[in-house]
């Protein structure tokens, strides 16, 4: 189906990652009629390669969760009306707290970081997080994925060259700030508040993001006020954007942004 009036579709990247990631959604949704972009995080608009040898950047290691909300609500208030958003990993959290600021028509969280406020259900996800920021007060102020949690945490189920190729081709350095902020008080929701159309996604084979905790992220959000709907997709892992099968996601979602909006 082609848009008649065409809608713009903001994907917002998660953490560790290049936002080239998106590149076959982008042409995805731009064939379904949309206008698509899907900006760098700050500091970031360089290639994978010189990023890398900037593992060390001050620029990066300043990242904050509250310097990404700022950025993207820049973005977003250039355009001509509210877009739908989104979201991957550190990028559905995003969504989520760019929605309660009311700036997007709809959006949607794909294996979502959750908001902050420690339950059961996010045990592991912390432990996860927590395990990452190793060397937390060394002077680094930056870091890179190590390849083996990416092979073994985020990209379960493919093909084992596939993992190889792709860490290659996309992992950056990170901020460990941005991770840091996961515990404060700018990744907080309020769900008591009514919100556009949000639909959450989970993955089976998710061991960082699991269904259970992306369920409880979806049940937080619901009111009778709000449209909020939940879908769990079998034998896909957390980077399910760079796996065989992401088109069907991708149809997924495109189906139900054409019921919502």
């Amino acid at each position: 189906m082609y848009l008649s009036n065409t809608k713009t579709i903001v994907f917002i990247s998660g953490a560790f990652v290049s936002h080239f990631y998106w590149e076959a959604w982008l042409a995805f949704f731009e064939k379904q009629g949309y206008k698509v972009v899907a900006p760098p995080w700050l500091h970031k608009n360089d290639s994978v390669e010189n990023l890398r040898k900037q593992n060390s950047c001050v620029k990066i290691g300043s990242i904050t969760l509250y310097n990404l909300l700022c950025y993207y609500t820049e973005i977003i208030e250039k355009l001509p009306e509210k877009p739908i958003l989104i979201g991957h990993s550190y990028g559905g959290l995003l969504v989520q707290l760019l929605l309660q600021k009311d700036l997007a028509e709809a959006g949607i969280c794909i294996n979502s970081f959750p908001p902050k406020g420690f339950t059961a259900s996010k045990f592991s996800f912390y432990k996860s997080i927590l395990g990452y920021m190793w060397n937390i007060f060394s002077s680094k102020k930056t870091l890179i994925l190590p390849y083996k949690d990416w092979q073994n945490t985020f990209f379960i189920n493919v093909f084992a060259e596939e993992p190889k190729k792709e860490y290659e081709k996309l992992i950056i350095p990170e901020s460990k700030k941005a991770l840091r902020n996961l515990f404060s008080k700018n990744a907080q929701i309020n769900f008591r508040k009514k919100h556009v159309p949000l639909f959450f996604i989970s993955c089976s084979e998710d061991k960082i993001i699991t269904p259970k905790l992306v369920l409880w992220n979806f049940k937080k959000h619901r009111n009778m006020h709000s449209i909020t709907c939940y879908k769990e997709f079998r034998n896909k892992s957390h980077f399910v954007i760079l796996q065989s099968e992401w088109q069907e996601v991708a149809e997924c979602i495109s189906k139900w942004i054409e019921k919502v909006t």
